[in-house]
């Protein structure tokens, strides 16, 4: 009997691509791994890909080759785009822990060879100095409200606050900003990155696209290479956009718009969700099981929810059966907001473009901290040119929005990940924009997920109501 054998093959001394060609091969042959990576070469592994990944479609071999990418110096409008692929893996400049320079910010071309380029760098500078001339501020504020306890040092006191008085601030920083992103995905994905960047339509988000492509060449030369931009991706919104006003009669509203508006949800979430359950235990097909379930009275229905998420961890994820049904909200957040909700990529994601119609979010710390007046006439100047700037290029002119302008996007979710959006974005630690997201999302599961909602570790959450009077001036 072989014994087991459970090893690294070292990206020192093997290239991505002669590794996924090594874990490829061992579908059709009797060698280990170690015996078959010793007989390959760069150039093996190239025409092996050539083959089978590009010739033949099986895209899946390329998964086994996994790059880490570190992208400096690209505006958060761009990151956007950059974390938009769900497979990836992402870490990002936060805007909570760090305090952003006035200079670094990102400036289209279309914009600089424009006859606004100097109204775009005042704006932006504007946004900056209101960002900086608030912390001090602010900072008093959140020291007043939070004051510093007998046994704690100056450093940890700083550590404990910090981020809460940044959390207020950041709502003043525009998407130009520049930030940093380090992304690890494998070469699959990242070739479908490349192709959606290519095909995007801001210039920075393709010329990030293009250096992507280059820089993951020295490392899959073959994987990546036939990456290239996509009509029916670049196409596909102007196609739809052209369509719809006219069938669908469609005119931008500015009516009133609540934080989460439930849009659709299973009503036999219970029922389905159990029937999943029993399903996994049994030889019966899932119909079956079903009818079966549904003969139960509620309440052992009930108990099988409970035995499937009694005694959870801290760091237990509830059971996958729970992915069998999805609930789709429509929901307003601030930009900042929804740049962590994004990161969420289980659930699909369906984002309205950024832009100044649906007003700003203005923190109470900024008033209390006597910067309400400044922080609005800020807000209110990039707003006035951002419409300027969309005369001369609607994408571009969104670089002059700062975090605080609300966006709307549509979630749909399976249930396994409303619970783990509620439980992590609701919690003590989140940032306040995003806490008040994630409540609400709760209480609605409380009244349309009754058997679920006492398992989610939300209960002990202040109402969303309480988050937005003890934090918002204006949402």
């Amino acid at each position: 009997m072989k014994q087991r054998d459970i090893y690294l093959l070292n990206p020192k001394e093997l290239s991505p691509e002669v590794i996924a060609v090594a874990f490829a091969r061992t579908s059709r042959s009797p060698e280990s791994f170690r015996e078959i990576a010793a007989e390959l070469t760069d150039e093996k592994s190239a025409e092996f890909h050539e083959k089978w990944v590009v010739g033949y479609g099986h895209a899946s071999v390329a998964e086994h080759a996994v790059l880490h990418l570190a992208i400096e110096n690209v505006s958060r409008l761009a990151v956007e785009s950059i974390e938009s692929n769900r497979l990836a893996s992402y870490t990002e400049k936060s805007t909570r822990y760090q305090i952003f320079d006035r200079d670094a910010f990102y400036t289209p071309e279309a914009i600089a060879n424009s006859r606004h380029a100097a109204l775009y760098s005042d704006t932006v500078h504007l946004l900056f100095d209101t960002y900086f001339d608030s912390i001090s501020p602010v900072r008093d504020v959140i020291r007043r409200k939070y004051p510093r306890k007998e046994t704690e040092s100056e450093m940890a006191y700083e550590r404990r606050t910090r981020s809460k008085w940044i959390d207020n601030c950041r709502f003043l920083l525009p998407s130009a900003t520049l930030a940093n992103v380090g992304m690890t995905a494998n070469a699959r994905t990242l070739e479908h990155a490349i192709v959606k960047m290519l095909s995007h339509p801001l210039t920075e988000v393709r010329e990030i696209g293009a250096e992507v492509k280059r820089v993951s060449q020295s490392e899959v030369p073959t994987l990546v290479k036939y990456a290239e931009s996509s009509a029916f991706v670049a196409n596909v919104a102007k196609r739809i956009h052209d369509l719809g006003p006219k069938i669908h009669g469609l005119t931008a509203s500015k009516s009133d718009h609540q934080a989460v508006l439930l849009i659709d949800y299973d009503p036999d979430a219970m029922e389905r969700v159990a029937a999943a359950c029993l399903y996994g235990l049994s030889q019966n097909d899932y119909d079956r099981t079903l009818e079966h379930v549904r003969a139960l009275p509620a309440e052992e229905q009930a108990a099988i929810i409970a035995a499937a998420l009694s005694d959870r961890g801290d760091f237990d994820i509830p059971p996958r059966e729970l992915e069998h049904t999805t609930c789709t909200f429509d929901c307003v957040m601030d930009q900042g907001a929804y740049f962590d909700v994004k990161r969420h990529r289980i659930m699909s994601q369906t984002p309205q473009p950024l832009g100044v119609d649906l007003g700003y979010a203005i923190p109470k710390a900024m008033v209390e901290a006597g910067f309400g007046d400044r922080y609005q006439h800020a807000m209110e100047a990039a707003s006035a040119v951002y419409h300027t700037l969309a005369t001369v290029s609607p994408h571009e002119a969104a670089y002059v929005i700062p975090n605080g302008f609300n966006r709307r996007v549509l979630l749909t979710m399976n249930l396994r990940e409303l619970f783990h959006f509620c439980e992590l974005r609701g919690g003590p630690n989140g940032h306040f924009s995003y806490r008040r997201i994630a409540v609400r999302l709760y209480e609605i599961a409380r009244q349309i997920y009754p058997a679920f909602a006492p398992f989610m570790r939300c209960d002990k959450y202040p109402a969303a109501d309480e988050i937005e009077r003890e934090f918002f001036e204006q949402v």
